[in-house]
């Protein structure tokens, strides 16, 4: 199974690979633009493995991490259970 993420492109540093710091929810990480040429700072990437896969509007990108958060409490609740 593959997951990719969504996170804001903070910043953009021109090297060979366009590498970009993306914040996950408040996490950053060092992620490659190469491959989504025209995202820039502020612009919601689908990142998969260190590479930037995809631009995401801002509101299917913000749903995403809902989900995702939602999911994190709930599976945190949930082994609490028993």
């Amino acid at each position: 199974m593959c997951l990719a993420v969504p996170g804001q492109v903070l910043n953009i540093q021109d090297d060979t690979l366009r590498t970009a710091t993306v914040s996950f929810g408040g996490v950053t990480k060092s992620v490659s633009l190469a491959l989504v040429p025209e995202a820039e700072v502020g612009d919601y990437v689908i990142v998969h493995v260190g590479f930037a896969i995809s631009k995401l509007d801002e509101e299917a990108a913000r749903r995403t991490l809902k989900i995702y958060a939602d999911l994190a409490v709930s599976g945190l609740s949930g082994a609490t259970e028993g």
